[in-house]
């Protein structure tokens, strides 16, 4: 009986989790993430200008209502993608592809993003989120007792 109460709770967790791959757990985690940083965007922002450059920030990183609406889009599609490993591998590489340029975009500031109220530190965020998308889409999606 002891045993039981052990397993409890504990097991049944660690199994669950474990059965999600690399790709399946990026994806769930920066969906999450993305999703409240949007959300915790409109605290900052409210609803007034919409697409404009207003220099509102949240925490070090530019936000506007629009680029509050895309990080919470982009951060579902990654939770709904992590219910199956392929699925997540995908969306891993596409978001990461997509990040990976408008973080560099970003960066150089061509005026290109003018309606996404960005700053330097939104275009390091989204080449690491882009960088790491990428990794998880490919090369780290599975664990290596997986590839086995």
């Amino acid at each position: 009986m002891g045993d039981d109460r052990s397993r409890i709770g504990r097991v049944d967790d660690g199994e669950a989790v474990a059965k999600r791959s690399p790709a399946q757990l990026f994806a769930l985690v920066f969906g999450a993430v993305y999703i409240l940083v949007g959300v915790l965007g409109f605290l900052v922002t409210g609803f007034d200008d919409f697409a404009n450059r207003t220099g509102e920030v949240l925490v070090l990183f530019g936000v506007n209502p629009l680029h509050n609406i895309v990080h919470i889009a982009i951060g579902a599609v990654w939770v709904v993608s992590a219910a199956k490993h392929n699925s997540a591998k995908a969306v891993n590489t596409a978001i990461g592809a997509v990040y990976l340029i408008l973080g560099i975009l970003g960066l150089v500031d061509l005026g290109i993003l003018g309606f996404i109220n960005h700053n330097t530190a939104d275009g390091w965020l989204h080449v690491v989120s882009g960088a790491l998308g990428l990794f998880f889409g490919t090369k780290g999606a599975t664990s290596s007792s997986e590839s086995r």
